[in-house]
């Protein structure tokens, strides 16, 4: 019985706990996020034009990741004033290859010796494609400290500890107009926040939602880009 009740009463302090850290700190698993425009031309977009995203992939340190390529193109073609977005991969095996990783355009100047294909110029039509949108960046986790450690014994187990880690997110957008074969801008956004893991008996992980911010943050300034907004 003795044995039940110390249990009974280290379950009791442990979600007390659980209660005043997770109350201390949900308001610090937030992230600051900041953006930056750099306006080279006059953009805006019509009805029935288009736009394409990719990630930049050349780099052998990293890759743009698709998940985060796909998270801004589905952000832009949200909402009543969404722009059409051609999925990436499906622009990529239509234009097969002159968008894969290793002969990709890196600047736009290259964009308008690519144009002289017939090929690309008739399939860019069809997609009805005003802008090409490359993304490029990464998301880095610094400065973990901490620890958890967690057993099982013959009254029953648990975790016990504290964690934490820093998210930094950078992307940078660089915008070249198809109809003028020109960079027309470029949008950095750069996000970061601290994430945190107290555990008593049972982890609870209270995530900055970093690369997520940094997703909608720059989807909806490049919206507002090629809109000419």
């Amino acid at each position: 019985m003795r044995t039940a009740n110390t249990i009974a009463g280290l379950a009791r302090t442990g979600m007390y706990l659980i209660m005043m850290l997770t109350g201390g700190l949900v308001l610090g698993a937030c992230t600051t996020t900041t953006i930056d425009e750099f306006r080279q031309g006059v953009t805006g977009i019509n009805a029935g034009e288009s736009v394409v995203i990719l990630g930049r992939r050349q780099g052998a340190a990293y890759e743009t990741r698709a998940e985060f390529v796909e998270c801004v193109g589905e952000r832009m073609a949200s909402g009543n004033d969404g722009i059409t977005v051609v999925p990436e991969q499906v622009f990529v095996d239509a234009l097969f290859p002159w968008f894969e990783p290793r002969t990709a355009p890196m600047r736009s100047e290259d964009l308008q010796e690519l144009m002289a294909q017939p090929l690309v110029t008739d399939q860019m039509a069809e997609f009805g494609l005003r802008y090409i949108v490359w993304l490029d960046g990464e998301t880095q986790t610094t400065n973990r400290m901490g620890s958890i450690s967690c057993a099982v014994g013959p009254g029953g187990g648990g975790c016990f500890g504290f964690g934490s880690w820093e998210d930094d997110s950078s992307f940078e957008a660089r915008v070249w107009d198809v109809s003028s074969h020109t960079a027309v801008g470029t949008i950095s956004a750069d996000a970061s926040g601290q994430s945190y893991m107290p555990a008593v008996f049972v982890p609870i992980p209270l995530i900055a939602r970093v690369e997520a911010n940094a997703c909608n943050s720059l989807a909806d300034q490049l919206k507002q880009f090629v809109q000419g907004g």
